[in-house]
């Protein structure tokens, strides 16, 4: 798992994040739609990853990460813990090209065996800790 500084250093430079379990603002309040809102006035491109959406923030949603037509610096996840083992598979099984270098699991989301094993195909992992605010923290 990255250290403190490592976090910051991606929140700092990363340009285009996707966003897995997004939502498209429909239901005001929740943090999967303001923290990738929040990340876009930053000047970040937000990509959301959910079938369950069509569009959000200007930008089309993909049901999956292999759906992507560009590579994200940064996935930030917005799933329950139990579904990060689904989504690790996902990410191991996109070819090295396509791989984004940095999963970002958000506050409260945590799967220590999925983690792992991302770390060891060459993920960078952040897990527990909110985007967002070390975006803002680092002065984005």
């Amino acid at each position: 798992m990255l250290s403190d500084e490592e976090a910051l250093e991606v929140a700092r430079t990363a340009r285009v994040v996707a966003v897995v379990g997004m939502t498209d603002g429909s239901k005001p309040g929740r943090a999967s739609f303001e923290i990738p809102q929040m990340l876009q006035k930053r000047g970040l491109r937000v990509l959301p990853v959910n079938p369950m959406i069509s569009a959000a923030l200007g930008e089309t949603s993909v049901p999956h990460l292999a759906d992507l037509r560009e590579v994200p610096d940064v996935v930030d996840v917005f799933r329950r813990s139990d579904a990060i083992p689904e989504l690790a598979e996902e990410l191991l099984a996109l070819p090295p090209p396509r791989r984004p270098r940095t999963v970002w699991l958000q506050t409260g989301i945590r799967h220590p065996e999925s983690e792992a094993r991302l770390e060891a195909a060459g993920y960078r992992v952040v897990a527990d800790r909110c985007l967002g605010v070390l975006v803002a923290r680092a002065g984005r």
